[in-house]
């Protein structure tokens, strides 16, 4: 469980960070500033990676966090990068990652130390 409090402390800094960087930003926005669209890229990679490695019991006991939809779109973006859909992690930025960030903190509360 040691490993999965890092994990979620990190998806805890990536969503933050994912958040921060479309805040009263659109796609257009985005795109027009690569070192913001790559910094979006890698912050969805980290957290896909981290959610992929908690363990199933930890997924088990909080069903309500979209576990398999980081992870899947990080596939998306390392196997596929070059046609990674901007509009789909800005959306999922503005729609998805704010209800994840305020389910990771009740997760780690129920990690033990």
């Amino acid at each position: 469980m040691q490993r999965d409090r890092l994990y979620v402390v990190d998806m805890i800094r990536v969503c933050t960070r994912i958040i921060e960087l479309t805040t009263d930003r659109d796609t257009a926005a985005i795109e027009l500033d690569a070192a913001s669209h790559e910094a979006l890229l890698w912050n969805f990679t980290v957290l896909g990676e981290a959610s992929a490695q908690i363990s199933e019991e930890t997924r088990a006991a909080h069903p309500q966090v979209p576990w398999r939809r980081a992870a899947s779109m990080r596939n998306r973006i390392i196997h596929g990068y070059w046609s990674a859909d901007t509009d789909i992690l800005v959306t999922t930025a503005h729609e998805v990652i704010p209800g994840m960030l305020t389910l990771l903190p009740e997760v780690l509360a129920d990690l033990p130390e």
